[in-house]
């Protein structure tokens, strides 16, 4: 008899999301409004310390618009990762300035803070780590070296709602913080993002550029988008704030039990004193990584991801040539598989049965 299939990754809209949804269709106040202002605020009470947020129409347009409204443009660099999705590199890009790729340690996948140093020259103006896969970058070391050198830290935290490192959340340690808010993400608007920050000037920036450049009607005080976040997409943010945690607690349970279970392949690493919030579970597998990803699907009807099969630096809109060689390795032999709260006792066993036995098979 056939299993049904268990995705990668699976967005959770319930009853709640839908009411909040009909609540403002019945308003008829659909643009940014009331909804957004308290999204933005909830959002920093429950995963920024109580640090300003600022609610926009993506993640990719959360890291381009913090750029900008930290002064970020051309004649500059900004050091990020290439083992990363392409909208960190590309938000760099789109300011004017110039993306440095650097490469990654290999047991979180997060950048080499050695390699990132020798890279800073007398034009770099921040470095934007990524707190990939749900799991933090070793932010207090890369706090400490942006100041040594007097540069700005920005954080793409795309992937880490509730992250932390000893304690403190991810998003409060750099000149501002982005999160995305797409549907796969550990928590939704149905699109959007959500930028952190604790500088007065850089909040006001981002309220700027999100609106064609007014804070009122008409009085354009720059040039500016229209990358406003609609209270539609605000309003099913906020019920999604309110599980969020929960969630984050199954995917971090659901992960213990995959790594006390896994056979023959590395699994998550948890850097001390850091908080990983599983938005992917990534292991390695040095041998027959695409083979166990088409196995999985085909034999055991399991989803899977590669995340990134191809380094930033190599794609065609970038086309450079850089050494990155743990980049390339990883590259080569990673795959996500599923982590999500809407995992069974028995899924998680089959995804264990599954993995164990291809890797038995090539033995």
């Amino acid at each position: 008899m056939s299993q049904d299939f268990i995705p990668a990754a699976r967005p959770i809209i319930g009853e709640g999301e839908r009411a909040a949804v009909d609540a403002v269709m019945a308003s008829g106040m659909l643009a940014q409004g009331s909804e957004v202002a308290a999204f933005e605020t909830e959002f920093s009470s429950v995963l920024l310390d109580g640090r300003a947020s600022v609610a926009v129409n993506s993640g990719t347009s959360g890291l381009h618009l913090g750029l900008l409204a930290c002064g970020v443009g051309r004649g500059d660099e900004v050091i990020v990762p290439s083992f990363t999705f392409a909208a960190t590199g590309n938000a760099v890009a789109l300011t004017g300035a110039t993306p440095v790729f650097a490469d990654i340690e290999l047991d979180h996948y997060t950048l080499d803070l050695a390699h990132v140093e020798s890279l800073i020259t007398e034009n770099t103006k921040g470095i934007m780590p990524v707190h990939l896969y749900g799991h933090p970058f070793a932010a207090e070391a890369f706090a400490a070296l942006a100041v040594k050198h007097g540069i700005d830290l920005y954080e793409d935290a795309a992937q880490a709602h509730g992250a932390a490192v000893n304690g403190k959340k991810v998003g409060t340690f750099g000149k501002f913080g982005m999160f995305s808010l797409y549907p796969t993400k550990n928590m939704t608007s149905g699109e959007g993002g959500m930028v952190s920050t604790s500088d007065a000037t850089v909040e006001r920036n981002l309220r700027l550029l999100r609106n064609q450049g007014m804070d009122k009607q008409y009085e354009n005080e720059l040039v500016g988008f229209n990358n406003r976040m609609t209270d539609l997409h605000a309003a099913i943010g906020r019920v999604q704030l309110t599980k969020v945690m929960g969630w984050t607690k199954q995917r971090q349970d659901n992960a213990a039990f995959l790594t006390a279970n896994l056979e023959g392949v590395g699994t998550p690493q948890i850097a001390e004193g850091a908080e990983h919030v599983y938005h992917q579970y990534t292991i390695r597998v040095p041998h027959g990584r695409d083979d166990m990803h088409a196995r999985l699907r085909s034999e055991f009807n399991i989803g899977s991801g590669v995340y990134y099969p191809v380094p930033n630096h190599r794609l065609p809109s970038f086309n450079r040539t850089e050494d990155l060689p743990n980049t390339e390795v990883a590259a080569r032999e990673v795959l996500s598989l599923p982590v999500h709260p809407s995992l069974s006792p028995n899924d998680l066993e089959r995804i264990v049965t599954a993995v164990n036995t291809i890797v038995k098979a090539g033995a």
